[in-house]
């Protein structure tokens, strides 16, 4: 009766799979985990009425209306025009290209508040650009419009280049027989460009609103910070906290950190039917 050989351990390129797996959790615990938790336990320490009642307020529904609806419209802004950008990036040459490509991530590299101070100077009344929206009775600084601004100039750079390596890596010559079997411009896009970077415009619609929900330095120069008008979500936990309020401020940030959590998650999930449709097809 011969014996069996022994089994041997699959083969990895990167050995050490156990120890490196085992710091993956435990960075993202000490970074992610535990710190969301203290917020769980923090509103844990209200009654439910505390709660309700903290999280429902006519001021603080008005905040969640701004900061989630802001933030929904400059994504999708951000996504039509932002897909525009990374087009032209990629399929076209022109003088000063590639100080175009290094601008679009100027709003990583620059400070959230002087990104304010700058957008407030220049839409305002007496700004550069404020002055000629205001002689046709427009008005952008220090209204909800100047958060749909402030979050469209600091989401951009996210679709931009979630887009751009996608239609670097397209295969041109799908295009092309497109076109030689007849197909006109629009059906050659609609066809064959767009469903191949439509994941990608999720996953940087994604990422661009969930940067926008939570930006706070930005925004707070050029929303003018009127309760029940122009005040964004992060500006009211802030002012809890100012007000030694931690609970009610924790309580806030819970329903901030769900609601971003399910929109995120819904949005996946759609990223991943369409990839598993496109590659049915």
């Amino acid at each position: 009766m011969s014996i069996p050989p022994p089994k041997r351990a699959p083969y990895r390129v990167m050995p050490g799979f156990g120890l490196s797996l085992g710091f993956t959790i435990f960075y993202l615990a000490l970074i992610v985990l535990i710190p969301l938790s203290a917020v769980f336990l923090k509103t844990f320490t209200m009654t439910w009425d505390a709660f309700v009642t903290a999280v429902t307020s006519e001021r603080v529904m008005a905040s969640y209306r701004l900061t989630f609806g802001a933030s929904l419209i400059a994504a999708m802004i951000n996504v039509f025009f932002g897909g525009i950008v990374a087009w032209v990036l990629v399929r076209y040459q022109f003088p000063g290209k590639r100080i175009i490509d290094a601008l679009v991530d100027l709003p990583f590299a620059l400070p959230t508040a002087v990104a304010g101070i700058t957008l407030t100077a220049l839409y305002s009344t007496n700004g550069w650009i404020g002055r000629y929206l205001d002689s046709f009775g427009w008005k952008v600084a220090f209204t909800p419009v100047g958060v749909v601004v402030a979050l469209t100039f600091i989401g951009l750079p996210f679709v931009v280049r979630t887009v751009q390596p996608v239609l670097e890596d397209a295969e041109r010559e799908l295009e092309e027989a497109a076109a030689s079997l007849g197909a006109n411009s629009l059906q050659t896009f609609t066809r064959i460009i767009f469903p191949t970077i439509m994941p990608a415009m999720l996953t940087g619609f994604a990422l661009a609103f969930a940067r926008a929900t939570g930006e706070y330095g930005s925004v707070i120069f050029i929303a003018g910070n009127m309760p029940m008008i122009s005040e964004i979500t992060p500006l009211f936990i802030i002012t809890k906290l100012e007000q030694y309020d931690y609970t009610g401020a924790t309580a806030i940030a819970v329903v901030m950190l769900l609601v971003s959590f399910v929109l995120l998650l819904t949005i996946n999930l759609l990223q991943a039917w369409t990839r598993k449709r496109a590659g049915r097809k």
